[in-house]
């Protein structure tokens, strides 16, 4: 749907308002391509062309919320349009007050276009499937363009539109033995890819020797920036949320108070003005360009929604009290040295199954599988037989993280199920001199 006619549609709605009724409407909508791969061969393709409209109706301190798909053609639109808000009117009706109903009232507008260098599908295809001619490859491409966009009778205007691409692969070797990459972004470029396929074939030619064992305890270890995201997601939940911390749920809370640091060579940021996630919030809000949550091992600020900022009393500064474009700065390592300055120990590609193991102390628990070698002299030697972690953040990004690297890696969300994810992170690696193994 274009800008143009949502608006349209919104402004021919909100003439049958009511009274004190208010109105907010958002739009989700993408063009996409999809193509699923196995045995580096075609095994699924197609496109999707969808609009999802979403109505909130607010009836002094009620609120119903709906929504309904929409099909192009402006006068079936609009009439279905029509008949959702008409079933939101007989709905509030019977809902008591929300306490926490919290909205913008001051009308705002913004306009933001993130463009792309896409290829076409069937030739990035084309490129994965020759560079990894005789690899059992297995993946997903995710490419096209992604709207959000609000308006309300207030007097609210915003749209967000993004192009991006995200292929999401893995090579495998034998039965659970596979080394997995990914590459994503906005500016296709055949030599990054080039690049990622020929570092899979010498992971997987170092796959193939025996596998190395080692006891459970302590090891120095470079943590990949994928390895360090699943940290991150996990991290997530709960972390850095104003409602967790109030609550005194999140397991940052011995950082929040001061009774832990973390490494001063941590600072992690929310970027608004980066990611692909919109700058408002469903509730008309403006988000500022960033949101400082740790700064040098000390924790700034809290992600704050709009209902938690009615509770609390707080300014809004999220649509959601998770990070959704978050950015970890960069360190002084150079990314070609990372392996040298570990010289003996492990290097981690991935992380599978993150949990928490003690909530409180900011403890995870998780394994290693796929793209974990151990590393002597500065090269990987021989595949890692799967282990678990059990290690608390407030060593691993704490006293034990020995330095970030200065290269970092862009990783968009690779989720498909709702529509195409928004979410990002912008990640350096890792070097610990100590991550500990319990098994």
């Amino acid at each position: 749907m274009r800008q143009d006619d949502f608006y349209r549609l919104f402004d021919t709605l909100q003439d049958g308002l009511r009274g004190d009724e208010v109105l907010f409407a958002g739009l989700d909508a993408e063009r996409s391509d999809f193509v699923r791969l196995n045995e580096n061969r075609v095994r699924q393709a197609g496109s999707v062309d969808s609009a999802g409209l979403g109505l909130t109706l607010i009836d002094g301190g009620r609120q119903v919320e709906g929504g309904c798909q929409l099909g192009g053609n402006a006068d079936a639109d609009l009439a279905q349009a029509r008949a959702l808000l008409g079933q939101l009117r007989e709905r509030i009706a019977h809902v008591p007050d929300d306490p926490y109903l919290n909205y913008s009232t001051a009308p705002a507008t913004s306009e933001r276009s993130i463009d792309a260098d896409l290829p076409a599908t069937v030739d990035a295809i084309g490129a994965l499937t020759d560079l990894a001619a005789g690899l059992d490859l297995v993946g997903i491409w995710a490419a096209g363009a992604v709207v959000e966009a609000l308006a309300s009778s207030i007097g609210h205007r915003h749209w967000h539109a993004s192009k991006s691409f995200n292929l999401d692969w893995s090579c495998y070797l034998d039965r659970d033995k596979a080394v997995k990459a990914s590459y994503s972004g906005f500016d296709w470029d055949p030599g990054q890819l080039r690049h990622k396929v020929n570092q899979q074939r010498a992971e997987l030619y170092v796959l193939g020797r025996a596998e190395h064992r080692i006891e459970p305890g302590r090891y120095r270890a470079y943590l990949a920036p994928a390895a360090l995201a699943e940290l991150m997601d996990l991290l997530a939940w709960g972390g850095f949320g104003l409602r967790d911390h109030r609550t005194r749920q999140t397991p940052l809370l011995q950082l929040a108070t001061g009774e832990k640091q973390l490494s001063p060579k941590l600072t992690i940021i929310e970027e608004h003005q980066r990611g692909l996630a919109a700058g408002f919030t469903d509730e008309g809000f403006t988000k500022p360009d960033q949101v400082k949550l740790i700064e040098e091992g000390w924790y700034q600020d809290c992600l704050t929604d709009a209902r938690s900022a009615k509770e609390y009393d707080a300014v809004v500064n999220a649509a959601a009290e998770y990070p959704e474009s978050l950015a970890i700065a960069p360190g002084e390592l150079a990314g070609g040295d990372a392996l040298r300055q570990l010289d003996t120990g492990i290097l981690i590609g991935n992380l599978w199954y993150c949990n928490w193991s003690d909530r409180n102390a900011c403890r995870m628990t998780g394994m290693t599988r796929f793209g974990t070698f151990w590393v002597e002299n500065g090269e990987p030697v021989a595949p890692l037989a799967v282990m678990r972690f059990d290690d608390s953040l407030y060593h691993l990004l704490g006293d034990r993280l020995e330095g970030l690297t200065a290269e970092r890696e862009l990783r968009l969300s690779a989720e498909t199920y709702d529509g195409r994810g928004t979410d990002s992170a912008l990640l350096p690696g890792a070097l610990v001199t100590g991550i500990d193994l319990a098994l």
